[in-house]
């Protein structure tokens, strides 16, 4: 099976609304999370984490606040990338709120050294 990274993006404001969750609200987004994890089974290789303060860093070492609002990432395993397209149908970070949008990239395999 091939390996395929996914990577979260969502807004300021979305991640606010996030931040500002009261218990209730968190344990159903958790319960949502759970649930899309337990439909995928063991193609969800890894359920990844949120993400935070990311940094753009050019090749003289500077760096400023990155644009991309990446907010997290999942790893999954699937035959191809429609396959593990159709894993992400219904993801509760796409309901989250309407600026959020997932990315997903097949990961190349490495030449062995």
């Amino acid at each position: 099976m091939k390996k395929f990274i996914v990577i979260y993006h969502s807004t300021p404001e979305a991640n606010k609304e996030m931040a500002a969750a009261t218990p209730k609200q968190q344990a159903k987004g958790m319960d949502a999370w759970m649930k899309w994890g337990a439909k995928c089974g063991a193609q969800l290789v890894d359920m990844g984490a949120p993400l935070v303060g990311g940094l753009a860093v050019a090749l003289d070492g500077t760096s400023k606040k990155s644009r991309k609002n990446v907010s997290g990432y999942s790893i999954l395993q699937a035959d191809s990338m429609d396959k593990a397209k159709k894993l992400l149908k219904g993801h509760p970070h796409l309901k989250a709120n309407a600026g959020c949008t997932l990315e997903i990239n097949e990961v190349m395999p490495m030449p062995t050294m």
